[in-house]
């Protein structure tokens, strides 16, 4: 992550613009077996344009929380109305990404049962990032994404079950789990909204890795027998 974030601090224009979705492609919205065949035709149609040594084994375009991002900042469109003319979003996140996101959090739930992680971490930075963005979204519905679009778009899900909860980098005390995944949905929301980067998840962990030894410090538990 922090070689990500590094990449896109420095060669912002070239990490997050120049690529683009295939020509061929625009306007149009393939299911998982019917993409495997397109790939497959792109592989013969473009081979001509790519370096020798290449071939396309996939084709790509902007992210959701980026179209959103980018329409709202500008007011070139509304929510309702990226969400009825554009091809980039599912039922609730984007067309690709909620799916993924499912996944991920079916992955998170499993670990919980398991005991291999904790649930603080997780469910504090999904009740931050929820609660403010039903917050913010009660004001203005119109350039505000429901919660349930932050919860299944972009990185969300993997960030909260498998990055956030890292156990060498995470706050180690339970108090400090809670204010640190709430801190970090916090700023996801801020970044995502107001900051420069449509994602924040990069972002967000690393700023609060950076709290985690004042977190440990002032939320340690009260030893037994002692004031």
């Amino acid at each position: 992550m922090v070689a990500y974030a590094i990449l896109l601090i420095s060669f912002p224009a070239e990490m997050t613009t120049y690529w683009k979705t295939p020509s061929i492609n625009a306007g149009t919205t393939y299911e998982i077996v019917a993409s495997l065949g397109f790939i497959d035709t792109l592989n013969f149609q473009f081979f001509a344009q790519l370096p020798a040594n290449l071939t396309l084994d996939a084709f790509t375009s902007a992210t959701p929380l980026d179209v959103v991002r980018t329409s709202t900042l500008t007011g070139s469109a509304t929510i309702s109305e990226l969400y009825t003319k554009g091809n980039a979003f599912g039922i609730f996140g984007g067309i690709g990404t909620e799916w993924v996101n499912l996944a991920f959090l079916a992955g998170g739930l499993f670990m919980l049962r398991k005991g291999l992680i904790s649930w603080h971490i997780p469910i504090s930075l999904l009740a931050s990032l929820g609660f403010l963005s039903l917050l913010f979204g009660s004001f203005e519905l119109d350039s505000n994404p429901s919660p349930l679009f932050h919860f299944f778009s972009g990185a969300t899900m993997l960030g909260a079950f498998f990055i956030a909860t890292d156990p060498v980098t995470a706050a180690t005390s339970n108090k400090g789990r809670i204010i640190y995944g709430a801190g970090i949905g916090t700023l996801i929301y801020i970044i995502r909204t107001w900051g420069g980067y449509p994602d924040a998840i990069a972002f967000a962990v690393i700023i609060m890795n950076m709290f985690v030894p004042l977190l440990d410090y002032y939320t340690q538990p009260r030893v037994y027998g002692h004031e």
